[in-house]
């Protein structure tokens, strides 16, 4: 009766990679989900007021790396899509970006607060929130 010869040892799976942990802002720049909404107020304005609105918002967001040192990393515009108000998810448009602190953050989402429209502000006209977290630790390009 002949033995077999033992399997010879395999080589130690290589560990997954873990997933990220800890505090995100200790790793560097927040990832930040800019979420962004009409309000029924744009809807019912008439249409030199929309203009207005529509007008204001691009010169609101620009250059954001160099007033806030964001960097932005994507945007997202549901607009054919989505008709009418945006009272919560999903949202209109959104801005996925890299932002140094939470103080920034608050100040990006201030652009809504600050920006002035006709006799009002922004906020009057789009709803803005963020989401904060870190990058995924999967789906890589």
């Amino acid at each position: 009766m002949t033995t077999a010869d033992p399997a010879p040892p395999s080589a130690p799976a290589a560990a997954p990679a873990a997933a990220p942990t800890g505090d995100p802002s200790s790793a560097g720049p927040l990832r930040t989900l800019f979420c962004i909404g009409v309000t029924q107020d744009f809807f019912a304005a008439d249409d030199d007021r929309r203009a207005a609105v529509a007008a204001a918002i691009p010169p609101a967001f620009d250059r954001l790396g160099a007033r806030f040192g964001v960097t932005v990393l994507g945007t997202l515009d549901d607009d054919q899509l989505m008709v009418g108000a945006t009272t919560a998810w999903p949202w209109t448009s959104y801005v996925l970006a890299d932002v140094p602190d939470l103080d920034t953050v608050a100040a990006v989402c201030g652009i809504v607060r600050d920006t002035p429209v006709g006799d009002g502000r922004l906020w009057r006209y789009l709803r803005i929130e963020a989401r904060v977290g870190r990058p995924l630790f999967f789906a890589t390009a």
